[in-house]
C-alpha cells in the first residue's frame, strides 16, 4: 500500500515543458477597474499580477487548477507595490513577471506593470513595480514542499 506522500506526488501534475522563468502577459484596463477619473484603481493590479503568475505555469503546460485538485496551494505570504504613473482605462498593459527565486517551499516573484498603448498609440510607461512571495501549503494549510519542477529543482 502507497504511502499519503507517494500518493500526492502520483497525483501531482506534471509539466509539458520547462515553464518559463519570466513571461509577458497583455491585457486592457477594463472600465469596472477604474476610479471616476477613468484611472485604474490600485486594487485592480493585484488580479493583474496573479494573471502574470498563473500564464506562467500555463505556458509550461500546468494550470494552477490542476496543482489545486493535486492539494498544492500556492497562498501570498508577502505583496509589495509601487505605483509609478496611473494606467487609464482602455490602455493595454503589459504585465512582466519573472521568477527572482524559488526554494523547497516558497516562489518569489517579480513585476512590472507597463503602458504599452494609449489611445492607440505605442508609448512604454512603467506604471507599477511590484514583487510577492508564495508558500506553498497543504489543504490544511500546513506547509509542504513544491513540486520538483516547480522549484526549479528539477
Amino acid at each position: 500500500m502507497r504511502g499519503h506522500a507517494d500518493q500526492l506526488a502520483s497525483d501531482l501534475p506534471a509539466p509539458l515543458s520547462a515553464v518559463p522563468r519570466a513571461g509577458t502577459t497583455r491585457l486592457r484596463v477594463r472600465y469596472c477597474e477604474c476610479d471616476p477619473m477613468n484611472v485604474a484603481h490600485h486594487a485592480a493590479y493585484i488580479p493583474w499580477l496573479e494573471i502574470g503568475r498563473t500564464e506562467l505555469l500555463r505556458a509550461g503546460g500546468v494550470a494552477y487548477a490542476q496543482l489545486e485538485r493535486a492539494g498544492v496551494f500556492l497562498v501570498i505570504a508577502k505583496l509589495e507595490a509601487a505605483y509609478r504613473r496611473p494606467a487609464l482605462y482602455d490602455d493595454v498593459v503589459e504585465v512582466r513577471t519573472r521568477v527572482v527565486s524559488a526554494s523547497k517551499v516558497k516562489i518569489v516573484h517579480a513585476y512590472e506593470v507597463v503602458v504599452v498603448e494609449r489611445a492607440s498609440q505605442t508609448t512604454e510607461i512603467v506604471a507599477a513595480a511590484a514583487g510577492s512571495t508564495l508558500a506553498c501549503v497543504d489543504r490544511d494549510g500546513r506547509v509542504r514542499v513544491l513540486p520538483a519542477w516547480l522549484a526549479g529543482s528539477d
